[in-house]
């Protein structure tokens, strides 16, 4: 079990200070999502993310009382529904009260809405921020030129885009693109885009005595972009998070950065 100290961090607008792994929730419910965070929680994963899409927050919360943590040990990431897009702070109130806490550390827009909303959301995110509801806001699955319409509209970028991203999907002039904006990227799904058979990625597992799970998450970290592998299974909870005792050379980086050009 990794020193919870040893897990690296992106820092957020505002001071805030967001773990760059995480534990994703989704499709989980019910007592396998209580159990699930839970086991997380024991394990070391002090970020967790779910969404009102998942209609899991209330067993979130029910995994983060019975982990005895404190609240603020543990960075909590919600999103809301593109339908929802004119009801946000009743559905940030919602969402808090099934969470069981007073604030989110991290509410994003879960997908982008069309027309005029794209920009009204994101402005209804921001005063919910500046009214402590949540300590940062950003976006999922928004586009370079939507996150750009958002900037133009407010001066303000979000704090955090997350999408899709894996070996396959490695974009890097989307990630320096979105740097220079000054927002962190998220990958979901890092596993399920991967095919973990590939000799690049079983080779450099076998170099380092890792999964080739353990070897793509460990890419998301070199790249320093926040990742959030789910699992149900306990001992894939733990292995996930098992990322600190080896590193990739910038040779074994760009060999896994190859595989999108496949």
């Amino acid at each position: 079990m990794p020193d919870v100290r040893e897990i690296p961090a992106v820092q957020l607008p505002g001071g805030v200070t967001m773990p760059m792994v995480g534990f994703g929730t989704w499709p989980m419910r019910g007592h396998t999502a209580r159990r699930a965070v839970l086991s997380a929680l024991q394990a070391g994963y002090r970020h967790v993310d779910t969404a009102t899409m998942y209609a899991n927050e209330a067993d979130v919360g029910e995994a983060l009382r019975d982990s005895g943590l404190p609240r603020h040990e543990v960075f909590v990431t919600t999103k809301l529904r593109a339908s929802e897009v004119g009801r946000e702070r009743s559905v940030l109130s919602s969402s808090l009260r099934a969470l069981g806490t007073d604030y989110v550390d991290l509410w994003l827009v879960h997908w982008p809405p069309s027309g005029r909303a794209l920009v009204s959301s994101w402005q209804e995110l921001l005063s919910l921020r500046d009214d402590g509801m949540a300590r940062a806001v950003g976006v999922s699955n928004y586009s370079l030129a939507q996150v750009d319409q958002l900037i133009a509209a407010t001066g303000e970028a979000p704090a955090v885009n997350q999408i899709r991203w894996s070996p396959r999907r490695h974009d890097q002039a989307l990630l320096r693109s979105l740097r220079e904006r000054g927002v962190a990227v998220e990958g979901y799904s890092p596993l399920k885009d991967t095919n973990l058979a590939d000799p690049v990625l079983t080779g450099i597992a076998a170099a380092h005595g890792v999964t080739p799970a353990q070897v793509v998450l460990r890419w998301h970290i070199e790249h320093e972009i926040v990742v959030i592998p789910k699992s149900a299974d306990p001992r894939r909870i733990e292995a996930n998070l098992d990322l600190f005792g080896f590193a990739l050379d910038p040779a074994e980086v760009a060999r896994i950065d190859g595989l999108a050009a496949r």
